[in-house]
Parts: structure tokens; sequence; C-alpha cells
């Protein structure tokens, strides 16, 4: 799972028993040599279909981790970029391996749940971070990325179709999310990663709730399952104007 560059099985241990901010601090300088982050083939996909779906002036990268957001939102804004994530070792890492031609790039530290800014920006993305937040911070979290856009605004993210029920990738993220269960039943500070809690059925309503209107965009770079759906759909959730 890790190449050669990345982190140990102590060092991954550190983290894991750590707090998520204090471990991604630790995890910040070989986070791009594990799998989670977010593949280039994903990001390519995103940029491709959100460049049809566009124009945009500011865009915001929400949970940036080490920036590989933010350089798909350089490609596509005309005006500005900003990274946003609560740690601050993710950021000092995107500083040094995130710099783009073109659009003014901005770092801010902050919670995605407690958002500095109103109005600001026309499009906001967020890659792999949704594990972060349980079920019940979502209508929070939505709320803070509607109030961040201005009118018309557009919050757009990749989902990855589920594994099917009893394949091995289905055990696999079943195991983690069990694991990561009995590891906060016994330890504290919490460490929240719940792969499988993000359901895309829930997430759709919770979006339609806090305002948004909800579309969902096959990316057909990654195919179909044998039932017809896409591997990866692109949810496109937009503000009225």
């Amino acid at each position: 799972m890790f190449s050669p560059e990345g982190p140990s099985l102590r060092e991954l241990a550190v983290q894991a028993l750590s707090s998520v901010e204090r471990g991604y601090d630790l995890l910040a300088p070989k986070f791009d040599h594990t799998p989670f982050r977010t593949p280039d083939s994903v990001l390519d996909s995103v940029a491709l279909a959100l460049k049809r779906t566009g124009p945009f002036d500011a865009g915001l990268d929400l949970c940036c981790g080490t920036g590989a957001g933010v350089g798909v939102l350089a490609r596509i804004c005309r005006e500005s970029v900003t990274g946003v994530d609560f740690s601050a070792g993710m950021l000092d890492v995107a500083r040094q391996r995130v710099r783009p031609a073109g659009p003014r790039v901005d770092w801010v530290r902050a919670d995605a749940r407690a958002l500095p800014f109103r109005s600001a920006f026309d499009l906001v993305v967020s890659f792999g971070a949704f594990g972060h937040f349980l079920p019940g911070e979502l209508p929070g979290l939505f709320g803070q990325v509607r109030s961040v856009l201005r009118p018309g605004g557009c919050f757009a993210f990749p989902v990855v179709a589920p594994p099917r029920t009893g394949s091995l990738g289905y055990w696999m993220l079943l195991g983690f999310d069990m694991v990561m269960r009995v590891r906060n039943a016994v330890w504290r500070p919490p460490f929240v990663m719940y792969y499988r809690a993000f359901r895309l059925g829930d997430v759709r309503g919770e979006l339609e709730r806090a305002g948004f209107r909800v579309e969902l965009v096959a990316l057909p770079e990654f195919g179909r399952r044998g039932d017809g759906s896409p591997r990866v759909r692109m949810v496109v959730a937009r503000l009225p104007y």
C-alpha cells in the first residue's frame, strides 16, 4: 500500500493514536506517498469536468491537505484559489510543493466546521476528506460551505461507488471501520476516519436540505460497473442565484 518513501508502521501507529489534527501534522511530510492522497487520475477527471461547468473566478479547496485540489482549482479559476485545512503540518507541505502559475494562491488554517469566509467563492471542492466527519456533522458542514459561496456558486467533489457486498474491498473497508470504532471506544482523543459512513443518498439529501440543487455527473474515464452504474461520480451542488 505504501511506497518506500511513505510512513513506517511505527509512524502510522503513532499517528493513529493521536488526534486527527496531530496525526496529520505528523503524517504531512510523507502524506503524498500514501494511498490516502487522491490519485492524479481522479484529480484530472474532476478538473476536466469542472472546465465544462465553469467559468469560475475564485475557488476554495476544503480540507486541502497537501494541496492536490488547489492544483485542480488553479487550472480552472481565473482570479484566486484558497486552500483551507486545520493541520498546520499539511499546510506547510502544501506551501512548499504547490506553486502553480496563474491565479493567486492563499493558504488558511481553519476548521471546516467554522470557516472564516463569507460569500467569497464561486467554487468549493473537496477530495477525500469526508470520512473525518460524522453523519451528524454533515448539516453543519454543508451549511458552512453554503455560507462561503456566492449566489449561483458550486460545491463539487468526487464519489467512488462502494465495493460490492462480499468483495475484498467491502471486507477491507468494513474491517477498517471496525478497527477505528474499537480504537475510539478505548482511546482518547478520538480519531474520526470512517470510510463507510459517507453514503451518497444521505449526502444528497443533506445537501438539498442545505439549499443546494444537486446533480450527479458520471466521470467516464473510470467506466461503469456490471450493473451499468458509474464507478466514479462527481457531485455538483449549486446554489440558486
